[in-house]
Formats: structure tokens, sequence, C-alpha cells
């Protein structure tokens, strides 16, 4: 019952295509938790650039399923790796998406049998 996302902006592009929404939903529930883990991955490594690459990858993908906190928090994530600021900064915050990420895949999974 889409408590964790908002799929109005992906029924505003598909122009309510139900199998362009699948499509999405699927790309979304198979390639964000594996950037995630590229994410983490350069936050470990205080590798900013390859943290970045990924952090601005998924960043229109959270704007486009309605996670707007988890959207404002990788824009932190992007500003962290700008600034190559210290790992212990940035870990919260990247949590704090992963676990939004988690809870929306884990519902839209319910949702849409995808």
């Amino acid at each position: 019952m889409a408590l964790k996302y908002n799929l109005s902006k992906v029924y505003a592009l598909s122009d309510n295509d139900p199998e362009f929404v699948n499509e999405i939903l699927k790309l979304f529930v198979t390639e964000v938790p594996e950037d995630l883990k590229q994410i983490r991955e350069g936050i470990r490594k205080k590798d900013h650039k390859y943290a970045y690459s990924y952090a601005h990858k998924i960043k229109p993908t959270l704007d486009l399923m309605g996670l707007n906190v988890a959207f404002e928090e990788i824009l932190q994530v992007e500003a962290w790796t700008k600034a190559e600021g210290k790992k212990k900064e940035i870990i919260e915050t990247f949590r704090s998406i992963r676990t939004q990420v988690k809870e929306a895949v884990k519902e839209i999974k319910k949702d849409f049998d995808v």
C-alpha cells in the first residue's frame, strides 16, 4: 500500500502504462540495492569518486520513486564525496538511505509481485 514509496512521478512519466511502471519497479528492486553496495564500498575505501559515481547514478531514481528523504540524503553523500570528507561523517546518512531503500523494495515486492 505504498507507504515507503510514491509512484506518482512514475505513472506521470509512463502515461499510466502498467508495463512501463513494472519495468521501472523491477529495475529499482534489482539495481538500486546493488548500487548501494558500491556506494558503501566507496565509503569504506574512502574512494570518493567511486562513491560519487554510484550516488549520482541512483539520485534520479530515488526522486522518481518518491523516496524524498533518501533523495535529500543522497545529495549529502554527493556533497561528502566532493568535499572528500571523513568516513564517520557520512556513515549514518548512508545507513538511513539503505534502510529506506530496503523498506521500499520489500513493500514494492509485496505490492507488485516483482
